[in-house]
């Protein structure tokens, strides 16, 4: 075989390999994202492509968890869910996977909507809690500006979502 040849196979197994390696590296990548549209379960919880996702350190009300208001009550899981809807609208969500999943076999992730975090929105806006027990305070300052300015679930009476399903599930 002449050298030409043996330079030109070489040459060809570098690229082989090259490609491949880089395949591997994006591929692998791709792995720590889910990306598409999202169907609201709760204020916490979205599905994208079959696959339930559960948004990391917050904690929104549950469905039937009731939340008072001048004298008239309200389920404020509702409440918070539609909040959810207002704030994806349209658009497609990207999540960043956390390495675990939840006890219920959940992706636990951060969601964005054109860049920004859907869990910041929901706690500075007051329709979920930052979860200090998961977040190490992550969203506090986001918590204490709705609670100061009186948002969302801020303005009425509630209970806590970790307090309420510990008595009622």
């Amino acid at each position: 075989m002449s050298l030409m040849k043996k330079r030109n196979l070489n040459l060809s197994n570098i690229l082989i390999i090259f490609f491949i390696i880089n395949f591997s590296i994006s591929n692998s990548e791709d792995l720590n994202f889910i990306y598409g549209k999202a169907i609201v379960t709760d204020g916490d919880t979205i599905k994208i492509n079959g696959e339930k996702i559960r948004f990391g350190g917050i904690d929104a009300p549950e469905k039937k968890q009731l939340c008072y208001l001048n004298g008239k009550k309200f389920f404020c899981g509702i409440i918070s869910s539609q909040k959810l809807k207002e704030i994806i609208g349209k658009n497609k969500v990207k999540c960043i996977k956390e390495k675990n999943r939840d006890r219920y076999r959940r992706i636990i992730a951060e969601c964005f909507v054109n860049g920004d975090s859907i869990s910041i929105n929901m706690v500075k806006s007051g329709y979920a809690f930052d979860y200090a027990k998961y977040s190490k305070k992550k969203y506090a300052k986001y918590q204490e500006y709705a609670k100061k300015n009186k948002l969302g679930i801020w303005k009425m009476k509630f209970e806590y979502p970790w307090l309420w399903r510990k008595k009622n599930k």
